[in-house]
């Protein structure tokens, strides 16, 4: 166990901004279970009681008793969080900040994949596997765990033994789409709930570059990907691994909420690189553009190329919300995904 292991890197694929949801915990007395896949820091804020006692942010169950309410015949608490991305775990993160006094001593980790649209009760009923074996924690300290299943889980089960708090749980990863999806045509190929991933960006000082490719509209400036600001004549990039290779049809480069720091112009360069992590050998797809600040520009390209990468250039820096880039796989990106898909089964 590290401080900062390299797949804490990788997206979360349980946070509330990707799709994720807690859908069961078998108690929640002091604090909600909801609180644990919130994509922000944990806070605390002494001598602010409710009718329960100190608020927190975080899961916390009330003290386990034999027989006493939210005992449910078991020898500790837990709850089971639903993927917004289902995918191969790489690690998970278990951060029991502002607990001190009452962090569980021990927790577990398991997962599942269940298709469809499973209940609380068929996920309880369900095969799990165990991905952390029982490990020590300790108060108001962020703990790491490598996982070393290649398997596609699209559910987690975390485990507090005996009770106590957990402010935040991440589970990180690599998203493994659902090809039959991917087969319907019309698709975000820069998704990243498709499969798409960042791999590389010159500057990520105001926020994360995966923002610009993740699901939903951005809502404040701090959802974008935005950089500092420059004093040369260079400019910021960043570059999207797409889901698979494939044909982009409609683009849209959003700056929503960028009013006083969209970029100046950009231009979109594309690269076709199947099995790389980065493009190259760069061509272009959208020539120097002039940017409007607060927009969603909209491209339709009438002759496009298959394309495994995307490198958007911002001049000379500022902040963009979001990427879509609607196509279609080609023959060898569908087949690369329904690779994927067997081989983590």
């Amino acid at each position: 166990m590290s401080d900062t292991p390299p797949f804490t890197g990788l997206t979360d694929l349980a946070a509330r901004d990707v799709g994720g949801a807690v859908v069961w915990a078998n108690d929640e007395f002091f604090g909600e279970k909801e609180a644990l896949i919130r994509p922000e820091p944990p806070t605390f804020s002494p001598h602010t009681f409710g009718h329960k006692g100190q608020i927190v942010d975080g899961w916390e169950t009330r003290r386990r008793r034999p027989g006493g309410p939210g005992v449910d015949g078991t020898e500790h608490d837990s709850t089971i969080v639903r993927l917004g991305l289902p995918g191969v775990i790489r690690g998970v993160t278990v951060d029991t900040a502002f607990f001190i006094g009452n962090y569980p001593p021990y927790a577990t980790v398991e997962a599942a994949s269940v298709p469809g649209f499973p209940t609380p009760a068929q996920l309880l009923a369900a095969e799990w596997t165990e991905i952390v074996p029982t490990s020590a924690l300790s108060g108001d300290s962020e703990h790491h765990f490598a996982v070393e299943s290649t398997r596609r889980f699209t559910h987690v089960r975390l485990a507090m033994i005996p009770d106590g708090g957990i402010a935040r749980f991440r589970v990180y990863g690599e998203a493994v789409p659902d090809p039959r999806f991917l087969d319907a045509g019309g698709v975000d190929l820069a998704a990243l709930t498709n499969g798409a991933r960042i791999v590389a960006a010159s500057n990520m000082f105001f926020s994360a570059p995966e923002n610009l490719i993740k699901p939903a509209e951005s809502r404040v400036m701090g959802e974008g990907w935005e950089t500092a600001r420059r004093r040369d004549d260079a400019g910021d990039w960043i570059e999207v691994r797409l889901a698979a290779q494939g044909v982009p049809a409609v683009i849209e480069i959003d700056t929503a909420n960028y009013k006083g720091n969209a970029p100046d112009h950009i231009v979109l360069l594309g690269a076709d690189q199947p099995g790389h992590d980065a493009g190259s050998d760069w061509f272009e797809v959208i020539g120097q553009t002039r940017m409007l600040p607060d927009y969603r520009h909209r491209f339709r390209l009438e002759t496009a190329r298959p394309v495994t990468h995307l490198r958007l250039e911002v001049r000379p820096d500022g902040g963009v919300a979001r990427l879509r880039v609607f196509g279609s796989l080609t023959d060898a990106g569908l087949a690369a995904v329904r690779a994927r898909w067997t081989d983590h089964a």
